[in-house]
């Protein structure tokens, strides 16, 4: 492929719902540009952007993949993205990597959730789009249904540029709405036909939506429609131009990627309408060594971001990088100005797939990668030593779910662990926290398909196998009331002897997890005596009295004891504290209590109601709402952690994949009787078996 500079270079994600088409019309595009001598099928796994061996074995895409193509004298990098929500990491990783986007429907289902959630993410990042209606080939396929469905759920901006001619069933050409002239397919070309007379009404009402919505993108070209009813047709494709860079018109297409038909008409209009890198917005840094406010413009010194890592284990960890100014040799030694490190010069690359060509340079504007970048990480600046700025990280989508990770072999447990900190280089969306209560060690993802999927990887990239389980719950034990027990520790027969009495008050403490009062007088216990009851009170409080979880919340007061001026040691007196807590806590009114938290979800208002009783199901209360933008709704409720675990598969299966939820600790309550019962009789079934 021959250099391209940034006023020839067109970054491109492709976004849409799972199972649109996405990855087959990326393939179909790396056909017509001839990378490919046969397009690929999701289901043979043989796809160019689809090649993780779980992507092959799901038939479906888990990781954003790079796709450069060459089209009418432009390099397009295509940028295909998954569609399934528990992979949204990697469409944040694909919408920073590019400057524009096209996104998918079906002509059968029309806009889905996945299309609404593309079309808002765009609109919120202010990205130029087109919306395809994709799989016009497929039985049941309707443009019109799918267009009014458009217009309903993204207004009158969303118009069709084209209008697709089907006959018998079949997708056979389009009529050209922008110059009203019919396109016939003739195999790998198309043929200038006139427009069917059945669809003359419909074309001509069609054009005149689409030339209303681009009049409004530009106050000339409004009054010009105001004064004549209509715009030329240099003033429509200026206006088109307008619209798509402001984000206030966004074109329809229309083909059927599957049998490759209207596929070249797409990657046209791609050219002809969607920006070239040079013409996008100035991107926001700041100045590294000042901390002020800068912007990285075309022509100035190397600014670079690492948009995604992968982890291969042959080549090591491979980094996918956009320039935005200067460019990337071999030779080029970049400052990371997040760790403030130098990187060596290394190889450079042009990504295609998991195929990396050796390349020259990475020009500014372009995508391309570098292999075992020492200190560099996603969302990493590389800079100019001298002149270093630094871009805004990723805000990728925190984790909402959490499985305890174990090695399903013995003695593998630092493989496994090894292996999920090198995934956690590629996949920002994934955490690895170790609780220390229960001793569980988490992984933490977007959704239990993603958790499943790291460890497959997990499998695949490091041979080793890990097993999943619901997490342990950190519970605690509290007391309610007050009581007082005496702890003695006597013995005496043979050798040196031990003795410690004491005489401790146990009382709730609302507000904290432990606080020891000294209150002997007249040196009943010896002060050398008195850290070794806190001591043993500290170790004690591991287990507490009904079901063995940690004891909190206790004030407890030594008040009274005895001694022995020869037998009584430390390890008496630690004794003695510990028999004590027993047997007190045991009539302190002990309860089980459990860890609360808030949660924000924001769901469509229709499912209010659904999301509320499901809370109160899951023992929760509602604390209120808040309006939120785009008919959507804050439900502000807490629950008890035990409830929640699976709430993020759960939230998706009943709000249709539009809900979504962030959640925080805020304080631990009381669990309800009944409930606790069973989770005593459970640690205690735990505790015989181990014993």
């Amino acid at each position: 492929m021959k250099n391209y500079q940034a006023d020839n270079i067109r970054n491109v994600c492709v976004l849409g719902h799972g199972g649109e088409g996405k990855t087959t019309l990326t393939e179909a595009m790396l056909f017509n540009a001839g990378v490919l001598d046969r397009m690929g099928k999701i289901e043979d796994g043989s796809t160019v952007t689809d090649y993780d061996p779980e992507e092959t074995k799901r038939h479906i895409s888990i990781s954003t993949a790079v796709a450069p193509i060459e089209w009418n004298g432009s390099k397009i990098n295509l940028i295909d993205a998954p569609g399934f929500f528990d992979f949204y990491g990697e469409v944040y990783e694909a919408m920073a990597l590019a400057d524009s986007a096209i996104i998918l429907c079906s002509a059968v289902s029309g806009p889905v959730v996945g299309t609404e959630k593309a079309m808002s993410m765009c609109s919120k990042a202010n990205m130029p789009r087109m919306l395809i209606v994709n799989q016009m080939d497929r039985e049941n396929a309707n443009f019109e249904k799918a267009i009014e469905a458009i217009s309903e759920n993204f207004g009158v901006s969303a118009v069709p540029i084209q209008l697709p001619i089907v006959e018998k069933g079949v997708f056979v050409g389009y009529v050209d709405l922008i110059n009203m002239t019919a396109k016939m397919f003739n195999g790998k070309t198309e043929k200038e036909a006139p427009i069917p007379s059945a669809l003359e009404s419909r074309a001509e009402e069609l054009r005149s939506k689409l030339v209303e919505a681009t009049a409004e993108c530009d106050e000339e070209l409004m009054d010009k429609y105001f004064e004549e009813l209509d715009l030329s047709h240099d003033d429509l494709i200026k206006g088109i131009g307008i619209g798509i860079m402001s984000g206030m018109l966004t074109p329809v297409c229309c083909c059927a990627a599957q049998p490759n038909v209207g596929v070249t008409t797409i990657m046209d209009n791609i050219v002809k309408y969607l920006p070239t890198a040079d013409l996008c917005p100035a991107r926001p840094a700041v100045n590294a060594k000042t901390g002020e406010e800068t912007v990285v413009r075309i022509g100035g010194k190397l600014a670079a971001q690492v948009m995604k890592t992968v982890a291969d284990p042959f080549v090591g960890k491979i980094s996918i990088i956009r320039v935005y100014s200067g460019c990337i040799t071999p030779e080029t030694a970049a400052y990371n100005s997040n760790v403030e490190k130098l990187e060596k010069s290394g190889t450079v690359y042009m990504m295609r797939g998991k195929n990396l060509s050796n390349v020259d340079k990475i020009v500014e504007g372009d995508i391309g990668a570098m292999a075992k970048l020492q200190f560099t990480g996603t969302g990493d600046t590389l800079t100019d030593a001298a002149d270093p700025v630094k871009f805004a990280p990723i805000n990728f989508p925190e984790p909402c779910i959490s499985l305890a990770v174990t090695a399903k072999k013995s003695g593998e447990e630092d493989k496994v662990f090894a292996g999920l900190n090198r995934l956690v280089d590629e996949d920002p969306t994934m955490r690895i926290d170790r609780n220390v209560e229960t001793g569980d060690v988490l992984v933490c993802g977007l959704g239990e398909m993603h958790i499943d999927v790291i460890c497959a990887k997990l499998r695949n990239k490091f041979k080793v196998e890990a097993a999943l389980s619901d997490p342990k719950i950190p519970y605690r034990e509290t007391i309610r009331s007050t009581a007082s027990a005496e702890g003695k520790h006597k013995k005496q027969s043979g050798g040196a002897g031990q003795f410690g009495v004491v005489q401790i008050k146990f009382e709730p403490l609302p507000d904290g997890d432990f606080e020891f009062v000294d209150a002997i007088v007249g040196g009943v216990v010896p002060n050398q005596f008195i850290p070794a009851v806190e001591k043993g009170l500290i170790e004690a409080m591991k287990k507490g009295v009904l079901a063995g979880y940690p004891m909190t919340g206790i004030k407890a007061t030594l008040y009274d004891g005895k001694y022995h001026p020869v037998d009584s040691k430390e390890v008496a007196f630690k004794s003695a504290a510990r028999l004590s807590y027993k047997a007190a806590c045991a009539k302190a009114s002990p309860v089980l209590i459990e860890p609360i938290y808030r949660y924000d979800i924001l769901v469509p208002i229709d499912y209010m109601g659904d999301i509320m009783g499901d809370i109160s199901r899951r023992r929760g209360r509602l604390i209120g709402t808040n309006p939120g933008s785009d008919g959507m709704t804050e439900v502000i409720a807490e629950a008890p952690l035990s409830e929640m675990f699976k709430y993020a598969t759960d939230l998706r299966s009943m709000t249709q994949g539009r809900g979504s939820f962030r959640s925080v600790f805020v304080r631990y309550d009381d669990v309800p009787s009944n409930v606790a019962q069973k989770i005593i009789e459970n640690a205690k079934k735990d505790e015989d078996e181990d014993e």
